[in-house]
């Protein structure tokens, strides 16, 4: 061991003038000591204590120490990295890593792209020890290296962000075969269905990635899954099976026909996995309940409101029906009320018409019952002038007024007294203006 070196460092000078009464301010006093006990813990002391119990130094200790996490990996057969080795997969060739499946080799084939790196490591870890060229030497064993090749490769493809990600977006032992007819008559639709997409699900850009759900799951639920799935965008690149590029830069013409080889393939492969998904897609809702649920309250709502619409176009045509022949009704009513107005007004004026006449008959009748004011036979000559002066009042007065004179002078047979009413009908007319005085000479003499 190295000898150590006390090296002096002396204390530096305090300021001048300081003094602790001056330039220290004491802000409380120190409380009083009290005993407590420690236990020393923690990984660097128990080294320490393994160290001193088994009194062993550093390196012996470190080199115990590995050999027992190597024994406890090796022999950790029942652990979750832990996996039966296929004899045609430990004779495969090295060559042909592209065609190996690498989480296979490590034994993670359950874990697939969901092993963690830490997995990876201690897999690898265990591979190593079991499978290293110099334990195969001290153990006899002639065995070639072929498969710690492999392991070395697929260690290196796995722990590479890049790597992985192009082997895994190849990787058809990770997919999650559709179910058949015979599952999905025994098994649950949803259930079934759902781990397909939970695998697909691994390969889009856009997360959260929403899942199938149940028979309990909302239109709209239903709707943002397919939609999603339908226009799923997905970063499976299908680099990782490319046909190697001939690294010799003499050969350009080799080189970039083998890129745009690759490029043709990738696109192909891309399309073929987009028309796998949609086929799947296809399958699936074809088979889903839900939609044909919601295909069914969909028709029954627009049913619903079809017949509500031909419901309220009847009643509004009923209606207008109603409204239309109440209004016929009306007019026709309107009409006949009109008719029988007109005919009673017409009954009413031919009556009023036939009173005037006979009101006209009776004031004629009066100066013929007069004897037309005349003593003895009147002549014709006073019977024309009479009877032109009962016209002329006849034709100044109106129906009422004719009707009241008629009245007066029904009944009366004195010839004095009938020519006292009409001289005093004259007198009225001349007075109102209508006849003029001197006009009428039977009755004013």
């Amino acid at each position: 061991m190295a000898t150590p070196i006390v090296v002096p460092t002396p204390l530096l000078a305090l300021p001048e003038g300081w003094t602790a009464e001056k330039d220290i301010k004491t802000v409380g006093k120190l409380s009083g000591a009290t005993q407590r006990t420690l236990e020393p813990v923690g990984p660097y002391f128990l080294a320490h204590a393994r160290r001193a119990r088994h009194k062993r130094t550093f390196s012996e200790d470190d080199r115990i120490q590995a050999q027992e996490r190597a024994k406890k990996v090796e022999n950790d057969e029942d652990s979750e990295i832990s996996e039966p080795e296929d004899p045609m997969m430990l004779a495969r060739d090295a060559k042909d890593w592209k065609q190996q499946d690498h989480y296979k080799v490590l034994g993670l084939s359950k874990y697939r792209w969901k092993a963690t790196e830490e997995q990876i490591k201690r897999a690898h870890r265990k591979k190593v020890l079991k499978h290293h060229p110099d334990k195969k030497a001290a153990a006899g064993r002639t065995d070639d290296d072929n498969f710690f090749k492999c392991i070395q490769k697929a260690t290196e493809v796995l722990l590479d962000p890049t790597k992985r990600r192009q082997f895994d977006s190849v990787d058809e032992e990770a997919d999650v075969e559709p179910p058949t007819k015979k599952q999905l008559q025994k098994g649950n639709f949803y259930k079934l269905w759902g781990n397909v997409f939970k695998s697909e699900a691994r390969f889009s850009k856009i997360h959260p990635v929403p899942m199938l759900g149940d028979d309990k799951s909302t239109r709209e639920e239903v709707e943002n899954f397919y939609n999603f799935w339908y226009s799923f965008d997905s970063w499976r690149s299908f680099e990782y099976l490319d046909e190697d590029v001939p690294d010799d830069n003499e050969n350009r013409d080799q080189k970039r026909h083998t890129e745009r080889k690759n490029a043709n393939a990738r696109k192909k492969k891309k399309a073929e996995d987009n028309a796998r998904l949609r086929k799947l897609l296809d399958d699936c809702s074809a088979g889903d309940e839900r939609i044909k649920r919601f295909r069914q309250e969909a028709n029954a709502a627009k049913n619903k409101k079809r017949l509500e619409r031909e419901a309220a176009e009847k009643k509004a045509a009923e209606d207008a029906k109603a409204a239309k022949e109440a209004a016929e009704k009306a007019a026709k009513e309107a009409e006949e009320k009109a008719k029988a107005d007109r005919e009673a007004n017409k009954k009413a004026k031919e009556a009023a018409k036939n009173a005037v006449k006979k009101n006209k008959r009776v004031l004629r009748g009066s100066v013929k019952d007069a004897n037309y004011f005349a003593e003895g036979d009147a002549s014709p000559a006073t019977i024309d002038a009479v009877l032109g002066d009962v016209e002329l009042i006849q034709g100044k007065m109106e129906p009422e007024e004719i009707a009241a004179l008629a009245s007066k002078l029904n009944g009366l047979k004195v010839a004095d007294e009938i020519k006292s009413v009409w001289k005093a009908e004259a007198e009225r007319l001349i007075g109102a203006g209508k006849i003029k005085d001197g006009e009428i000479k039977a009755f004013t003499a």
